[in-house]
Formats: structure tokens, C-alpha cells, sequence
């Protein structure tokens, strides 16, 4: 599952619902669940998080509080303990709710220190309306909606999960809303790859490369369509180039375009051999002009093929790949280095 980068802001709240002694157990319990979900997502305990937040939720919205904060931080937890399906299940129902996680934050500034401190509602309307001189600076600030953060965190749980169709109805759901999101967008574009739509992932992947020409993972994405059909081989070529040009430190990334690069000027070798050996003796000639277009496509593929070893000199595929080009292109040296790095490599293998 990919990584949630994601932030927490834990609030610790005393909650009085009264003086009878079935309110003051329902407190403690409160409290205790409370401390317990913190103590645990601190740790990064969030597997044994999550089920503590739930049960903080329920205990509020038994006492007629039905504060979705603690179901939203039950989630998070969830999904940051790759328990996808109930991440899913949470995250779900947040965004049916109409969840966005907005609230009214209260401060005053006390005159004896200068501090800036945060206040309850109740707390703050007191203060604001007694004649006291302690606290200044009455202001009311409203949080920033996580809405856009539940449709993003949704959205990569269901692709993970490989609930691709459900993926893409949710991101089409959210750009309705958010049409500028940039995370949906690319989301989007991983959505329609996934069910098959490579249509509209190459017009997707088009439109996010004209606002952001220098997203090195969309130049490689568009490389990989196009490389995909004869007529657009070229164009591959430059868009894998591109990728290469701004991928800066991602050797995952130089590394697959490399390859890539590789494979694309080849083309379909083992085709090329079939048609070289059909016409070798009803038609010696145009074998020969065969053999010659493969050589110069080995030709084109070589600094590709050597960029990539250089960038990833533990791979297999890569040596092998070099010494069977050296062979074609007849650098006979060469293939023989290649053929003992090879030798080499298969030699620490797995057995």
C-alpha cells in the first residue's frame, strides 16, 4: 500500500455530561479510551489506535455528541495500519456524511504573559463578556477542511485494493468538487489506467503535462502509452528522454526509463528474427536489409542499454540485455565483460 503522509492534531478535552454517577462513569470510560487512542497512535501503536477512537466516537454520540473528528482519526489510524478495508469502510462514510472537519477555533491572548491560549466556546464567551483584564485579543479561527484529504487518502486505499471502478467513480466525485486538486487528477489517471481506459489516461496524462511540464512521472507514463503502438514508438522515445532529463535523483525512475528506452528502439526482435529467417532463402536480399535494420536498431538501443547498467549495475536483465547488443553490433570485448558480470550476477541468485 503506498505510504499516507498525513498529519494528526490529537485534542485532549474533559467532558462533563452531568452529575449522576452513570454520566460520571461514562466520563471516565471516556477519558480512559481517550488517553489510551493518543497513547497508542504516539506510539505508532495504530492497529490498537484505531478501535480506541471508535470507541471514543461512540461514547460521545451516546451522550448526544456526534463529534466525527474521532471517527476521522480512526480512520487515518486504520489506514496507517494497512487495514485497508476498514480504512475504506471509515473513509466512506465520512465523505457520504459530508464530513469536512471544520471547526471553530477560540483564543484570547493572556495580558501577564503575552501567550496566545486556546479556549473552549463556553470558556471564551465568559471572558469575552466579564470585565476582567486578564485576556486580550478575542478571536474565533476556522480549521482548514480535510474533505480534499479524505477523497485523496480514499482514493489510493481503493486503487491499492485494486477497487479500481469504485476508485474512479470516487475521483470523479472529488474533481467535481475540487477540480483543481492536483493528486486527484493524477489519481485519475492511475484509475482509468488500471480499468483499461488508456484513451482517456493519455488524454489525462496530456492535460496534468500542460500544466506541469516538468512532472518527470508523467513524461514516463506517456512514454510507456505510447510505446505501445508502432505509429507512436518516437514519440515514446522523446517522452521517456524527458523523463530521464528531469528525474534528477530517482534512479527508480532513470532506471525504468532506461530500460524502456531500450526496449523501444529494439522493438519486437523476436518478429524481426522470424521475418529475418522466412526470407533467407526464398529471398536472400531482402534478409539481408532485415538484418541491416536490425543491427542499427541495436545500434540506437546501445547508449540506452549502457545508461541503464550504469544506473542499476546489480541488474540481471540489464547485463544480459548489454552483452546480447555487443554481440549484435560485433563487440566481441564487450560481450565477453558482460557475459562474466552476467555469470556473476546469476551466481548470487536465490536458489
Amino acid at each position: 500500500m503506498k505510504k499516507l503522509i498525513l498529519g494528526i492534531a490529537i485534542i485532549s478535552s474533559a467532558f462533563v455530561f452531568g452529575q449522576k454517577q452513570d454520566a460520571k462513569d461514562v466520563n471516565a470510560q471516556l477519558q480512559a479510551s481517550n488517553k489510551a487512542a493518543m497513547d497508542a497512535y504516539q506510539a505508532k501503536n495504530y492497529s490498537a489506535a484505531a478501535p480506541k477512537f471508535l470507541e471514543v466516537y461512540n461514547l460521545m454520540k451516546t451522550s448526544g455528541q456526534d463529534d466525527k473528528i474521532y471517527m476521522y482519526y480512526a480512520g487515518l489510524s486504520y489506514a496507517l495500519a494497512n487495514n485497508v478495508d476498514e480504512a475504506i469502510k471509515i473513509y466512506t462514510d465520512l465523505i457520504n456524511s459530508g464530513y469536512t472537519g471544520v471547526q471553530t477555533q477560540y483564543s484570547a491572548k493572556a495580558v501577564k504573559t503575552g501567550e496566545v491560549t486556546t479556549l473552549d466556546k463556553n470558556t471564551w464567551d465568559l471572558l469575552k463578556k466579564s470585565s476582567s483584564k486578564d485576556y486580550t485579543d478575542f478571536k474565533t479561527e476556522q480549521t482548514k477542511s480535510v474533505e480534499p484529504d479524505l477523497y485523496e487518502t480514499l482514493s489510493t486505499l481503493l486503487l491499492n485494493a485494486k477497487k479500481n471502478d469504485e476508485a474512479l467513480a470516487l475521483i470523479e466525485k472529488g474533481l467535481a468538487k475540487y477540480p483543481n486538486n492536483a493528486k486527484l487528477k493524477e489519481y485519475q489517471g492511475s484509475a482509468l489506467y488500471a480499468t483499461g481506459n488508456t484513451d482517456k489516461f493519455l488524454a489525462n496524462l496530456k492535460e496534468q503535462l500542460a500544466k506541469n511540464p516538468n512532472d518527470a512521472t508523467n513524461w514516463y507514463n506517456l512514454g510507456v502509452l505510447q510505446a505501445k503502438t508502432p505509429a507512436t514508438e518516437s514519440d515514446a522515445i522523446t517522452s521517456f528522454q524527458k523523463a530521464i532529463e528531469l528525474a534528477g535523483t530517482n534512479t527508480t525512475l532513470l532506471n525504468n526509463s532506461y530500460q524502456n528506452l531500450v526496449y523501444t528502439s529494439l522493438g519486437d526482435d523476436s518478429k524481426a528474427v522470424e521475418n529475418i529467417n522466412a526470407l533467407r532463402k526464398s529471398n536472400p536480399d531482402e534478409a539481408t536489409k532485415l538484418i541491416e535494420a536490425r543491427r542499427e536498431r541495436f545500434n540506437k538501443a546501445l547508449p540506452y542499454a549502457e545508461k541503464w547498467h550504469q544506473t542499476n549495475p546489480e541488474s540481471l536483465d540489464a547485463v544480459t540485455t548489454l552483452r546480447e547488443i555487443y554481440g549484435i553490433t560485433k563487440n566481441q570485448a564487450k560481450a565477453t565483460e558482460m557475459k562474466a558480470k552476467e555469470a556473476a550476477l546469476q551466481a548470487k541468485q536465490p536458489k
